[in-house]
């Protein structure tokens, strides 16, 4: 597996655009920067394959309906954070709200797989940032792509509509038991470890 971590926005969420088949790579939370996250694609002859939302969350989406008018792909998210998503509050300046994508798959859940190009992910439903929170977990490559579940340091807000703070602990909890050498990817700020985490952040 190949992969970029790109922050996009003003608040810094992380796209995360990763591959095998550079005809069908995957994107990860296109939250602002659609145009330049395209063009950072076609300069290395990538094309996506889907696009997976890892929760509902403005700085998350923004972006993902200028990546389907360039490439028409299925876009994963979770039914449980549907209404937020696409809702006319989901924004801040200088984000508007997200029209609901004509591609959007809503039917995948806790213990699917996403599979294409190549890679599986394994979704472990993270409810507590949001309620449809989840994280991909690419078993084979030992990296967790965590949203806003997990930060290095800290973890994802429990203060916005549909947030739940036992949900959020309940969810970290799963996380610790992934293997300690697990890479992860966070929805904002640097990449850390679940061994790191474990040791090092208060919330777990």
């Amino acid at each position: 597996m190949k992969y970029e971590v790109i922050p996009v926005g003003v608040y810094g969420a992380n796209c995360s655009i990763l591959w095998e088949d550079p005809h069908c790579a995957w994107v990860v939370d296109p939250g602002a920067r659609g145009a330049a996250l395209i063009d950072y694609m076609k300069k290395r002859s990538l094309r996506p394959g889907l696009v997976v939302l890892t929760h509902a969350h403005f700085d998350h989406i923004s972006a993902v309906n200028d990546i389907l008018a360039e490439f028409p792909v299925p876009v994963y998210l979770h039914a449980a954070d549907e209404d937020i998503a696409f809702s006319p509050l989901n924004a801040m300046p200088p984000y508007t709200a997200t029209s609901r994508p004509a591609t959007l798959v809503t039917d995948k859940t806790e213990g699917d797989t996403l599979s294409a190009g190549g890679l599986d992910a394994r979704i472990l439903h993270t409810p507590g940032h949001t309620p449809g929170g989840w994280c991909l977990m690419f078993d084979k490559d030992n990296l967790l792509i965590a949203g806003d579940t997990l930060f290095a340091g800290s973890v994802g807000r429990t203060d916005f509509p549909g947030g739940n703070s036992r949900q959020l602990s309940a969810s970290l909890k799963r996380l610790t038991e992934l293997p300690g050498a697990t890479q992860v990817i966070c929805g904002h700020g640097p990449m850390t470890t679940i061994e790191r985490e474990i040791r090092d952040n208060p919330y777990l």
